[in-house]
C-alpha cells in the first residue's frame, strides 16, 4: 500500500506541476485550480507513504519519477526540446531509482 500511495503522490505531483505553467501565475482559475488541488493531494499521499518507506527513498523515487515525468509532459505537450544530454539524465535518473528499489537494503517492500 505504501508504493500505491507514492504512485499516487508523484502523479498528483506531476499533474500540479504541469499545470503551473498553464496558471500563468495563478491568473487563470481552471489551471490555477488543478495545480493547488494537485499538489495538496500529492503532500497528503506523501505522507502517508513516509510512514512505511525511508525518507530518502521516498524523496529518491518520488524526485526522480517526478522529474522524467514532468519532462515527457513537457516535451509531449508543450513542445520542450529534448537533447541527447537530457534524454540520457533521464535514463540514469531511472536508472537510480530502480538500483534503489532493487538493491537497497533500506527501502521498503
Amino acid at each position: 500500500m505504501p508504493y500505491f500511495q507514492l504512485i499516487i503522490a508523484i502523479c498528483a505531483e506531476v499533474l500540479a506541476t504541469s499545470c503551473l505553467k498553464a496558471a500563468e501565475g495563478f491568473s487563470r482559475p481552471i489551471p490555477s485550480l488543478v495545480t493547488l488541488i494537485g499538489y495538496g493531494v500529492a503532500f497528503y499521499f506523501l505522507s502517508l507513504a513516509l510512514q512505511t518507506i525511508p525518507t530518502g527513498t521516498t524523496y529518491a523515487i518520488w524526485s526522480g519519477v517526478g522529474v522524467v515525468l514532468v519532462t515527457l509532459i513537457a516535451w509531449l505537450v508543450q513542445g520542450q526540446k529534448l537533447d541527447a544530454a537530457g534524454l540520457i539524465g533521464m535514463g540514469l535518473i531511472l536508472a537510480g531509482v530502480l538500483v534503489i528499489n532493487l538493491f537497497s537494503k533500506n527501502s521498503a517492500h
